[in-house]
C-alpha cells in the first residue's frame, strides 16, 4: 500500500512507518508543518520518502492519514484527487472538556482514530465512527543502567506548555531530587538540559538516570512515557489521562498528590534495587501493550477496511 502521512509526531510516526507499506511524506520549501518531510533526529526506513508537494500529484497514493483538520483539504489539492483516509487524533481536548465537539464530529465518511481510550472517551465525537489504535513503540532493548541518582524528564518546548506539561512542578520535584530535562527548545530551564538529541542518543542517555518524571497534567498519553519504560526504567507520573491505565503499581508511582510523587522520586534515587526491579516491571508492562508488532496489526487491518 502507498500511504499518504504528514511527519507531524516524530514518535508516533516514527512507528506508523516501521510496517511493510511505503509511505510518502509531503515536504514543503523551508520544511514547515504542512510538509516537514523526513525526519533528522529519527533512524527512519528507506520505504519512507519525502516528495515534493507539488510533484504528488504523480504519486499513486491508495490512502491518506489525516492528523490535522486542513489536512484532507491539502491531499484533495496536492494530489488532484479524492482518496480514502482515516483520520488520527492524537491530543486530549481542550478548552470546555466535556463539552469539545470534535472537528470531524459532523461527517462520517472518515474513521476517527484515537490514541489512547481516554481520547475517544473525552472527545464529543458526534457522528464519526471512532476507532482506538493505540501506541506502539519499536524496543530500543534494556538499556537502563540507572547509574546516576537523579530523575529524567522529556518534555518539547516546557515553558510554551507550562501547565500542560507540568514544567510548572519541577521546581517542586527538584527540591527533592536533580532533574535532568531532554526534549525541544528546553534551553533555559534552570536544570540540566539536553536538548534536540537524536532520539538513539536519548534514550541512551536517560537510561543512565534512575527515575523517570512524568508530570504531563493534559496529553493523552506522552509516547516518552512509553519509551522510558521500555528502557527499564522506573517511573513517577501523575495520575492523569491515560497514564492511570499505561503504568501498573509495581512499575513505578502514580499519584495527583505532588507530595507524594516528590516522595516516590526520592526513594527511588536512594534504593537503586529498588528502582531497578520496578523498572524491570516497567519494560514488561509497556512491551505487553504497546509492542510495536501489535501496533503494525491493528493499523493494516484498519487501512484494509479502509
Amino acid at each position: 500500500m502507498r500511504i499518504l502521512v504528514w511527519h507531524v509526531h516524530g514518535s508516533w510516526t516514527g512507528s506508523f512507518i516501521k510496517g511493510d507499506h511505503e509511505y510518502v511524506l509531503p515536504l514543503v520549501p523551508g520544511r514547515g508543518p504542512d510538509g516537514r518531510g523526513r525526519a533528522h533526529t529519527y533512524d527512519w526506513p528507506a520505504n519512507a520518502r519525502e516528495v515534493p508537494w507539488d510533484l504528488l500529484r504523480h504519486e499513486d497514493v491508495d490512502v491518506a492519514v489525516y492528523q490535522r483538520p486542513h489536512e484532507p483539504g491539502l491531499a484533495r489539492e496536492w494530489l488532484g484527487r479524492d482518496v480514502p483516509g482515516v483520520y488520527v487524533e492524537h491530543n486530549t481536548p481542550a478548552g470546555d472538556v466535556p463539552r469539545t465537539r470534535h472537528p470531524l464530529a459532523g461527517q462520517t465518511r472518515l474513521m476517527l482514530v484515537h490514541v489512547t481510550h481516554f481520547n475517544e472517551l473525552y472527545w464529543d465525537n458526534g457522528r464519526a465512527p471512532t476507532r482506538v489504535i493505540e501506541h506502539g513503540v519499536p524496543d530500543p532493548g534494556h538499556l537502563y543502567t540507572g547509574e546516576l541518582p537523579r530523575a529524567g524528564v522529556v518534555v518539547n518546548e516546557p515553558v510554551r506548555r507550562t501547565r500542560v506539561a507540568g514544567t510548572d512542578l519541577l521546581p517542586r520535584f527538584a527540591e527533592r531530587v536533580p532533574l535532568d530535562v531532554f526534549g525541544m527548545k528546553v534551553a533555559g530551564l534552570p536544570y540540566g538540559v539536553h536538548e534536540d538529541l537524536p532520539q538513539h542518543v536519548m534514550h541512551a542517555e536517560l537510561a543512565r538516570r534512575r527515575v523517570y518524571l512524568h508530570p504531563y497534567r493534559w496529553t493523552s498519553l506522552g509516547l516518552a512515557l512509553v519509551e522510558a519504560m521500555t528502557l527499564g526504567l522506573p517511573v513517577v507520573a501523575l495520575a492523569a489521562t491515560e497514564a492511570v491505565e499505561a503504568v501498573p503499581p509495581e512499575a513505578g508511582v502514580l499519584s495527583t498528590r505532588v507530595s507524594v510523587l516528590a516522595d516516590a522520586l526520592h526513594a527511588f534515587v536512594a534504593e537503586p534495587e529498588r528502582a531497578a526491579q520496578a523498572g524491570k516491571a516497567a519494560r514488561t508492562a509497556a512491551l505487553a501493550r504497546y509492542g510495536l508488532a501489535r501496533f503494525l496489526a491493528d493499523w493494516d487491518r484498519l487501512l484494509s477496511e479502509v
